[in-house]
């Protein structure tokens, strides 16, 4: 696939080969908008990440966290640092954080692919250039209320069914499995403080600091960029030049005539395309006329989560242990669990 994806690249700088390869909307959107904000990205995150992860920070939230991740989200508390860093930064730099920590053996196999699967959310700012592009700036507050509101009822639901469920709980690494007892005489504050006192002490200095940084930068810019590259442009190409997501649209027509939603043909043709990039159903629905139907797509294509051009990408370029048909099912699967959640909250305030 990174061979695929540097044939791609090339393609698409110096524009030869068949058009549907080096498109504005295929190779050419991933080569010149997606590869320089993740360039960037991955550069900033990659040389930081050791500051979240080697002084504390992720023992002490987990101490306090692990009372409330592990038995609503079936995680442990410092699978909360993974979730800010993408709620507030961005969803790939949630994956990368993820990742990370499950090649060093601190989450399972499952746990890896729950966290990147039902909490690498798009960022706020993001969230904010969808809303834009659909027109309904002024319903930002109902906006993000309701994509929080349908993110938590899927990460409740999502890790207790397949396929997440039945992936085992078996480590990378073994024999650093977390243990989340606090003992008698502390506390979580103090406990997860005594923890993350420990831990800095363990902290390498500062050129180990700089080595680990610019290595992790190194690893996602030629392991995870070409396949970010390769995959997003073939799902791209199946969007702009077949019709397949038009055919699996098609059978939920009847599904959002039954809920009410307007204009429901021109909103199942874009229910599923998110998956290829999260730009394409906000840009297939902004000539809809109904103010409902494109906060409803619009708030669906975040809550999804899963799209190849950015974050499914970066998750099948790193180590967790997610293929590219358990994504889409899991695509679906969130798609079933946050439409419903969506157009109710939708009709009370349309």
């Amino acid at each position: 696939m990174r061979v695929v994806g540097a044939v791609f690249s090339l393609m698409a700088y110096f524009v030869f080969g068949p058009g549907f390869i080096n498109s504005e909307v295929t190779g050419g959107l991933m080569l010149y908008d997606l590869l320089p904000t993740l360039f960037a990205i991955f550069l900033f995150a990659g040389i930081l990440l050791p500051l979240l992860l080697n002084y504390g920070l992720l023992e002490f939230v987990g101490t306090m966290f692990a009372k409330i991740m592990r038995p609503l989200f079936t995680l442990p508390g410092r699978s909360t640092v993974d979730n800010l860093a993408s709620w507030v930064g961005d969803g790939t730099v949630g994956v990368l954080l993820t990742s990370n920590q499950y090649e060093n053996g601190y989450y399972s196999k499952r746990e890896a692919a729950v966290i990147a699967t039902t909490f690498s959310v798009v960022s706020i700012t993001f969230s904010i250039v969808i809303l834009d592009l659909i027109g309904l700036m002024d319903r930002f507050l109902l906006f993000y209320m309701t994509i929080i509101i349908a993110g938590i009822i899927a990460a409740l639901i999502m890790p207790r069914i397949p396929p997440l469920s039945r992936i085992k709980d078996d480590y990378y690494v073994e024999g650093r499995a977390i243990d989340e007892t606090i003992p008698s005489g502390y506390n979580p504050v103090t406990w997860g403080y005594k923890k993350a006192l420990d831990r800095a002490h363990e902290a390498e200095g500062f050129g180990d600091f700089l080595k680990d940084g610019v290595k992790t930068v190194g690893d996602m810019w030629f392991a995870v960029l070409p396949i970010v590259m390769a995959i997003g442009t073939l799902g791209t190409i199946f969007a702009e030049y077949t019709p397949v997501f038009t055919w699996i649209g098609a059978p939920f027509v009847p599904v959002l005539e039954l809920m009410n939603v307007p204009e429901a043909q021109a909103a199942s043709e874009s229910l599923f395309i998110g998956f290829t990039d999260m730009f394409l159903p906000a840009i297939l629905i902004e000539g809809v006329s109904s103010d409902m139907t494109r906060f409803i797509i619009g708030t669906l294509s975040i809550t999804q989560l899963i799209y190849l051009s950015e974050v499914g990408g970066v998750i099948l370029g790193s180590k967790i242990p997610v293929g590219i048909g358990k994504l889409f099912v899991i695509f679906l699967l969130r798609t079933a669990i946050t439409l419903p959640v969506i157009v109710v909250i939708a009709h009370i305030f349309f």
